[in-house]
């Protein structure tokens, strides 16, 4: 899986006043900071993760 295709994922939101669940979810996508940006493989299982805090993260690529 060299060529994987991968997504860049910026947290925009912060976590305070959230659901247990969705700082957790942050935290699973290695977003606990504002402004933290991850590069994260393109898979359902993340999308998923993405989809949950939506309002909270910017998608790239």
């Amino acid at each position: 899986m060299a060529d994987a295709k991968t997504i860049k994922v910026t947290q925009t939101g912060s976590p305070i006043r959230r659901t247990k669940d969705q700082r957790a979810t942050l935290i699973g996508l290695g977003l606990n900071k504002m402004n933290r940006t991850r590069e994260l493989q393109d898979t359902p299982e993340v999308r998923g993760m993405i989809a949950k805090v939506q309002h909270m993260v910017k998608v790239e690529g």
